[in-house]
């Protein structure tokens, strides 16, 4: 994989692959000027005892670092390990030991002494380093007596099947698992990005990168946008997104279903707290009827006249807010939902959805612009198949399936079984090779009178509502279905505003509001229109916290960890019941 950075170093060193947000304006960053620090890092990694095969492990947030680290890993010949930079000590120390990384980088001195005694304890780790003190230019220093020759050798030794990187499966339930992938799986699945995103992944076009790095889903993404010469920033504070897409004007973006989810959301209370509700309503319903029906023969003369109308009070405004030059989005990392989709690509923004784990290297099936149905995850990628089990499984095959787990022959061979990786995933392919997802194997609630539900049908549901943050679907083994809400943080001033209450009320005593309750009430009666009656939600509890990445309940990638969550919140689930 790293062969792309020294071929585009002499085929064109001032193509820009790059741009860095330095003193609040982004910096270009050439081909040459990136070779260069990649085979500084790399010589540095040799000097500093790293062999053929090691590995070498990155705690960081998205920036520019963690990309030349990738790469000056892979050129040392080493194989990266990527660590969640929310990751607690005992997740990393796990991940350490059990990778056996010898060198750690991390971002922060806050990540430093948090891990401290981590890296004092892993056995084979010997050093850590700090990207905020230093570490690349500390190690552009030590390699300065390597040779380009002891380099290029050492490069020359690692080859398809090589070990590219170690990622850890967040994981939901019990203990993490090391994904081995080889450079083989990532180069695979670039020109599988390739053909999928077509003309986005082209010279000239640009992407924010906001997700983390450690997950597969942006490293995927990154790679094929550098193979491809599409220029990318990168950023990890959120919190001023917005800006910095009318600054850096993405032509596409990617993110996980719950950043879109908040964008609708946001704009929806924005529109509310404006006066402005109704109008926001018609525009969402125009622009998702206005997408449907171009599955359907097209739309009409009325609901084209509609939708113009809306693109020009609502719409415009919409895309304005991504930078004004977006006019697509990659989702992936879990369920988009059809309401979204069709709401993202009414409004001029199709959100493309695919599905993936990290055990396929990303996206193993996804929609294009040739091949697109809302409210599904796409067809199989070129050379790569899919079908399903006869409990509903969804099998997949193909080069992007990585060959093992590291170190753990057990679960591989429950894994991948004549040939064939089992997801854990249920879903179902209609006619056209289409693959949708229904919920997740282990995750099938059984009730007491022995219904199958999938979760995912209602939570998904109601995380739509503006003032919905979360919500956990319980009742295994239970009599009926209940679930666990929390509200959203953000929405909630707007919405305490709207309603003539105090900013500083208490949220144990919002929840109470009958207000509030009168909305959650309204969101589940209709979620539970999607479901068949012993599916649907019977009673309910709001929080009064949220469920965080920070606080433990939702993986990096925000996928509530139901295990955790069924743990802390067990007198709230039993009050359900009692």
């Amino acid at each position: 994989m790293a062969d792309t950075v020294f071929r585009f170093e002499q085929e064109c060193p001032q193509h820009v692959p790059f741009k860095r947000l330095v003193n609040g304006a982004w910096v270009n960053v050439t081909a040459a000027e990136f070779a260069t620090q990649v085979k500084a890092v790399a010589k540095g990694l040799m000097a500093s005892g790293v062999e053929l095969g090691d590995r070498v492990a990155i705690l960081c947030a998205t920036r520019y670092e963690w990309v030349v680290l990738d790469y000056a890993i892979w050129t040392a010949g080493g194989c990266t390990v990527a660590i969640y930079e929310t990751s607690s000590p005992d997740q990393a120390k796990w991940i350490l030991e059990d990778s056996a990384t010898s060198l750690l980088v991390v971002e922060t001195a806050k990540h430093a002494s948090s891990m401290k005694d981590v890296a004092e304890a892993a056995p084979d780790l010997r050093e850590m380093l700090q990207i905020e003190a230093g570490a690349l230019d500390e190690l552009t220093t030590r390699g300065a007596g390597i040779s380009d020759e002891d380099l290029h050798t050492r490069r020359g030794q690692v080859n398809a099947a090589s070990p590219a990187t170690l990622i850890y499966t967040s994981g939901t339930t019990g203990r993490p698992k090391g994904v081995q992938l080889t450079h083989s799986n990532f180069s695979a699945e670039s020109q599988a990005v390739k053909i999928a995103l077509a003309d986005a992944l082209a010279e000239g076009k640009s992407t924010l990168m906001f997700l983390p790095l450690a997950h597969v889903f942006a490293r995927a993404i990154s790679f094929g946008a550098f193979d491809n010469k599409v220029t990318v920033g990168h950023t990890s504070d959120l919190t001023t997104l917005l800006e910095q897409f009318a600054t850096f004007k993405p032509n596409f973006i990617l993110s996980v279903p719950r950043v879109f989810e908040k964008v609708y959301n946001s704009a929806k209370q924005k529109a509310e707290d404006g006066g402005k509700g109704k109008i926001f309503g018609k525009a969402a319903e125009t622009a998702i009827a206005y997408s449907a029906a171009l599955e359907a023969g097209g739309p009409g003369l009325g609901l084209k006249l509609k939708h113009a109308v809306f693109d020009k009070l609502v719409y415009s405004k919409l895309r304005a807010a991504l930078g004004g030059e977006c006019d697509r989005a990659v989702s992936g990392g879990a369920a988009l939902g059809a309401r979204l989709g069709h709401f993202f690509r009414g409004v001029g923004i199709p959100v493309y959805e695919g599905y993936g784990l990290t055990e396929t290297s990303a996206a193993i099936t996804v929609n294009t612009v040739r091949a697109q149905k809302v409210g599904t995850v796409g067809q199989p990628i070129n050379g790569h198949a899919a079908k399903i089990a006869d409990d509903g499984e969804l099998l997949v095959k193909g080069p992007v399936v990585f060959s093992g787990y590291w170190h753990n022959d057990e679960a591989t061979a429950d894994s991948i079984r004549d040939g064939w990786f089992h997801t854990g995933d249920l879903g179902s392919i209609d006619s056209e090779g289409f693959v949708s997802i229904t919920g997740r194997k282990k995750e099938i609630i059984v009730t007491a009178g022995g219904k199958n539900v999938a979760p995912a049908v209602l939570e998904d549901a109601l995380r739509a509502h503006p003032l919905i943050s979360q919500c956990l679907v319980v009742g295994d083994a239970k009599p009926f279905i209940g679930a666990l809400i929390t509200i959203d943080p953000e929405a909630l001033p707007g919405w305490l505003e709207r309603n003539g209450l105090a900013a500083n009320l208490p949220i144990a005593e919002v929840i109470k509001h009958a207000d509030l309750v009168a909305e959650v009430d309204a969101a589940v009666a209709e979620g539970n229109k999607k479901v068949s009656n012993p599916e649907q939600i019977k009673k309910y509890r709001i929080l009064d916290v949220d469920f965080t990445v920070e606080t433990g309940e939702l993986t990096p990638t925000l996928k509530l960890k139901r295990n955790i969550i069924h743990q802390e919140f067990a007198v709230a689930i039993e009050g359900i019941y009692s």
